[in-house]
Formats: structure tokens, sequence, C-alpha cells
């Protein structure tokens, strides 16, 4: 072993740190740090070890962060330079390659974080430009290298950086955003999906500019909604809606806090040739506006709930099931019999078995029978690491009403 590698910090791990590493989760938290050797910093390459001193990996080190080392490699031969990021960018670009070449799906997720073997980078594609957000101190501190391999793997016109979650406080990291690489994306960025037009504030739109996670749900969706009267609550620019509309929805109806989303969701209802009549947009707080179609007698053929991420940590654990109850709730009084509902949990820290509970009592309090026709799930693009059962973060239940 050269001397470089030789005098890398180490990280002793506790008998239980050291069985969830060798059961390749890639999450070392605090509790399982017995021992930290020499001056990591912030993001630095740390060697992993177990209590006999066996070296087991290669971790990022975060000294603020409750996850105080994200595993970037389970094999204590591997050295992780540029080289070796480069190689993981490509192996998920790789794996990709079906659905790049696939000209209906502009919009494609190429990096997704731990489940690619690149702990807190998540890479998006719209278009001609990459969007990629760098969320753990690891990827921070590779922040060159792995703009660099993104370049230089898949051709792009651009790479723009929204390092702007909340997630990054968590790690010590201020946010950034702006191009990393090549031209400035435009305002609006142009894609297609399954035959229809939307388009992508990448600079300063949710996440990386759009829901690419639901791209399935929102064909499944498509299967079931001919005819019907739709509605759909934290609408965003209004994906859904579109392809509620375009599969011949008698109606939609939108709900949504922001005002700049609502008029990207009308603009896409005009860029699609879809009858801009049969779409009814309410600005508004989803609880409050579904409280108020209750207490009018107001009701629905179909109801997509597809809120945001309600608990980010598990102090908030119990506050966001409230949410999702009372919504879900809501959701029920407004459907006819046989109407469907299709809600989703964002929330990682919400488990599939956590959320269909909560969906259960939702539905016991609106005194309305209803059954699981469907899970659903994020689209293949968003794979989850089999040893790291947090990826599986989005979760969804199509419920029909009896």
């Amino acid at each position: 072993m050269d001397r470089l590698w030789e005098s890398q910090p180490t990280v002793t791990l506790t008998d239980a740190g050291a069985a969830a590493l060798a059961r390749r989760h890639p999450w070392v938290f605090s509790r399982a740090v017995a021992v930290v050797a020499g001056d990591p910093g912030v993001g630095g390459t740390v060697e992993l070890r177990r209590p006999d001193g066996v070296a087991v990996g290669w971790g990022a080190f975060s000294p603020a962060s409750q996850i105080r080392a994200r595993a970037w490699s389970f094999d204590p031969a591997d050295r992780v330079d540029g080289g070796f990021l480069r190689n993981r960018v490509a192996r998920a670009v790789g794996a990709r390659s079906a659905l790049l070449a696939d000209p209906e799906r502009g919009g494609c997720r190429l990096v997704n974080a731990e489940s690619d073997g690149l702990p807190g980078v998540v890479v998006d594609r719209y278009g001609a430009w990459l969007v990629c957000q760098l969320l753990s101190a690891g990827a921070e501190r590779w922040r060159g290298e792995l703009v660099s391999a993104l370049a230089e793997v898949v051709p792009c016109a651009g790479v723009y950086e929204r390092s702007d979650a909340d997630v990054r406080s968590k790690e010590g990291l201020e946010p950034r955003v702006g191009t990393a690489w090549g031209s400035d994306p435009p305002e609006l960025v142009e894609i297609r999906e399954h035959g229809l037009r939307f388009l992508v504030d990448v600079r300063g739109g949710h996440k990386t500019g759009f829901y690419l996670d639901q791209v399935s749900n929102r064909r499944r969706l498509a299967d079931r909604c001919a005819g019907a009267e739709v509605l759909n609550c934290f609408a965003y620019t209004g994906a859904f809606s579109v392809a509620a509309l375009a599969a011949g929805a008698a109606r939609v109806t939108e709900v949504e806090s922001s005002a700049a989303a609502l008029g990207l969701g009308r603009a896409h209802t005009a860029l699609n040739g879809l009858d801009g009549a049969r779409l009814e947009q309410v600005e508004g707080n989803a609880f409050a506006v579904l409280r108020g179609f209750r207490d009018r007698g107001r009701t629905f053929d179909l109801v997509v709930l597809d809120p945001p991420k309600f608990a980010d940590s598990r102090a908030r654990l119990d506050g966001a099931c409230r949410g999702y109850k009372d919504v879900n709730l809501l959701a029920f009084k407004l459907l006819r019999p046989g109407g469907l509902l299709f809600t989703f949990s964002c929330s990682g820290l919400v488990s599939a078995e956590l959320f269909q509970k909560v969906v259960a009592g939702a539905a016991l309090d609106a005194d309305r029978d209803a059954q699981v026709v469907e899970r659903l799930g994020q689209a293949e693009d968003h794979p989850t690491l089999l040893s790291f059962p947090e990826g599986t973060y989005l979760k969804g239940l199509v419920c029909r009403v009896l």
C-alpha cells in the first residue's frame, strides 16, 4: 500500500456499526463510531475498520451530521479518486442506456445517490442539460471531479447545480446554485414524456425542476381516468393533470399554493393542445381548499394526493402522520362510490406499512370502506439498493371506495 493511503484517517466502528456495514448499508451513524483517528475534515475520505482493526471499506466523513460517514465502497482495495468517481458515474448512466435512447423520455434520473454507489449525488437529465444536487459532505468534497465526470460521460450542453436542498444544512454545508459546467440553461427546458410536452424550471423549480419519480404513475393514472372528474391536489406544474386530460378525463380541478406553478400548468395545457375549459385551477392551501369542497358537497371520480415531504426528521414523524391522515380523510369524503384515490408519500421516514395504516385510519374516520387495488412507487430510473431500503422513499396506493 502506498504512503498516501497508509496516512488516510480511519474510523473504527462499533460491533453494531461493523455489522451494518457488513450488510452493505451505506450509512454509518454517529453512535456506530468508536474511534476517529486522524483529521478527515469535512467530506474527507476515511478508511472504515471493524473493531479488530480490519479494513472493510471507504467512506466520506461528515462531522456535523448524525450520519457520520457515508460509504463510497465496501472494498478496502478500492481507491476513492477521480477515476473511481468517473467509473461510478459511467456505471449509473450505462444502466439507464435504454431510457436515454428513448425519444419519449427527455427527462431521466442518471444518478440516484446511495443506490448508485454515489452517496449524496443526484443527477437528472432534462433535454441537453444535466442538473445535479450534491447533498452530502463527501459529494461536496469531490465536487470538481464529479462535475468533470458528468461532462465527460454524458454529452450535454451544460451542468447546472441545484445544491439548495435543506438536507445540506444537516451536513454543515451552505446552499449552492448555478452553472457548474458548460452553458447556462434557458429559463425553461422542454422535455417529452410519453407523447406529452412539459416545461421544466431547472433554475428555481422544486427539487431539480420536475417530479421524474412519478413518470410511471402518471401513466397508471392515465389508464384509469377516461371520462372521469379528477381532483389533483398539490398539483405543482400540473403533470398529473395533463396526463389525465390527455387520456380523456372529462374535467380536472387542480389545487396548488404557488401561482407561478399554476401558470406553468396552464401553459402545459396549451402546449399539449388540450382544452383549457376542462381545467379548473384553484390557488390555495390544499387542506383548506378540500375542506371547502367538502362543505359545499363537491365530489369527484378520482383524487390525486401528491404532497411534499411532511417528515424530514424522526421528531416530525408523528406530525407528518397526522397531516397524511387529515388530507386522506378529506379525499375519501370527496370521492363518489367506486371512485379512486391515488395517494402518495415521499417521506422516507414513513414506511409503506405505516403509510397504509395511516390511509386506512383516514378511511375509517371518513366512514368509507375502501380497497387497495394497486401499489405504486418511484420510476425505474430511481432504483433502490437492496441493502438500502431507505432509498425507497416514494410510496403510493390506489384505493377504490366501495
